[in-house]
C-alpha cells in the first residue's frame, strides 16, 4: 500500500528575496494540506541552542523526585504549568463542555507513563510559571527563558509563512493573534518501561489525539517515538523519524478551525526517551474564526468562531 511521506521544507531562503519566500511559504502550505506535518530544516534556531535544551532537560529529570515536585503541577485543568508526574495527567481527544467525571474516569484506567514540565511566559499573569528552586538546578530557569523566547521568534517565522502561503496579503495575519505569552514549552521524558505493557494496552504513553495550539513546534531526541496518521490509509500510523536539528511542525486545532479544514493534523506519541514540543497559542480573547481565504460561496466557513479561552476549557478539562 501507497504510505504517506512526511516533506521536509528548507527554510533557509526564507531570508532571501519576495519569490524564494513564496516558494518557502507555498511548501508549507502544501504539506499542512497534505499531511498536516512537516520537517523544516535549516531554520534560524541555533543547533548548539537545542543541544543545551536537551541537557537541561536530562538534567532536570534526573534531579530527586523530591526536587522536581518543589514545582509541581497546579490542581485542576485550568493552570497548565509546572511539573507533572507519571500518572497525572491523561492525554486524549475527548473533548467536555463540562466537566464529566464519569468520562474522566474511564480515560485514567489506562495511565500515561510519561513525565513533563511545561513553562511559559512570566508575563502571563494567569499562567503563572512553577519554578523549581534556583539552586536545585542553577541556570535551569534563565535558560529555558532564553529559549521559549527564541522558538516563539522561530515560531513566529512559521506563522507569517503559512499567512503568505494563504495568500493572506497582511503575512502578519496570524503572528498579530500571537503575542507570544500564552505559547507553552513542555519538556517529557518517557521512562522505560515493559514493551508487553503498552502492546498489551495495561500502559500507555502519550495516545493518539491531536494539539489544541495554532501550530506546534516539536524537537525530537535521536530516539524518536512520534508517530503520524497516515492520510493515504486513515487508522494506520507512520514514525516520524527524527531528522538532526529539524523542527516536526504540525498542525492544531485552531489553526484547522482558521483555516476551514484546508489544514489537519492528528499525531500519536509512543527505551526512554525526551522531547521538547512547543505550543504557539493564540492570546486567550483572541476570536477563531475562518480566515477571509479560506472560504467562498461554495465553501463556507464550518465553524462557529471561538475564543482561545474557551476553546482551551473545552480540550483541558478532560486532561487533569
Amino acid at each position: 500500500m501507497a504510505q504517506t511521506i512526511i516533506p521536509v521544507v528548507d527554510f533557509a531562503s526564507w531570508s532571501s528575496d519576495q519569490s524564494q519566500r513564496q516558494r518557502v511559504a507555498q511548501d508549507i502550505v502544501a504539506a499542512c494540506k497534505q499531511v498536516g506535518f512537516v520537517y523544516i530544516v535549516n531554520h534560524s534556531l541555533p543547533e548548539t541552542l537545542l543541544e543545551d535544551a536537551f541537557c537541561w532537560s536530562r538534567q532536570f529529570f534526573d534531579l530527586p523526585e523530591t526536587e522536581k515536585r518543589k514545582a509541581p503541577h497546579p490542581e485542576g485543568w485550568a493552570v497548565h504549568r509546572g511539573y507533572s508526574w507519571p500518572g497525572l495527567e491523561k492525554v486524549s481527544q475527548a473533548m467536555s463542555e463540562q466537566n464529566d467525571q464519569e468520562r474522566v474516569g474511564q480515560l485514567r484506567e489506562i495511565p500515561d507513563v510519561k513525565e513533563s514540565y511545561d513553562i511559559g511566559s512570566d508575563e502571563n499573569p494567569s499562567q503563572p510559571n512553577q519554578w523549581i528552586p534556583k539552586d536545585a538546578l542553577p541556570g535551569f530557569q534563565s535558560f529555558m527563558t532564553r529559549f521559549y523566547g527564541e522558538c516563539f521568534r522561530v515560531g513566529g517565522e512559521i506563522l507569517q509563512a503559512l499567512a503568505v502561503g494563504l495568500d493572506l496579503e497582511d503575512e502578519n495575519y496570524l503572528l498579530k493573534k500571537h503575542s507570544g505569552h500564552n505559547n507553552q514549552l513542555r519538556l517529557l521524558h518517557y521512562p522505560p518501561i515493559p514493551a508487553e505493557a503498552l502492546e498489551t494496552e495495561q500502559m500507555a504513553r502519550c495516545p493518539a489525539h491531536t494539539d489544541w495550539s495554532s501550530i506546534t513546534l516539536l524537537f525530537q531526541d535521536d530516539c524518536g517515538g512520534l508517530e503520524v496518521e497516515d492520510v493515504a490509509c486513515p487508522g494506520r500510523f507512520i514514525p516520524a523519524t527524527p531528522v538532526k536539528n529539524a523542527i516536526v511542525m504540525n498542525v492544531g486545532d485552531l489553526l484547522q478551525r482558521w483555516s476551514n479544514d484546508r489544514f489537519a493534523g492528528e499525531q500519536r506519541m509512543t527505551r526512554r526517551r525526551f522531547s521538547i514540543p512547543y505550543f504557539l497559542a493564540p492570546d486567550p480573547d483572541s476570536v477563531i474564526e475562518c480566515i477571509p481565504s479560506c472560504r467562498t460561496a461554495t465553501d463556507p466557513a464550518k465553524y462557529e468562531p471561538i475564543t482561545q479561552s474557551d476553546y482551551n476549557q473545552v480540550r483541558a478539562s478532560m486532561q487533569y
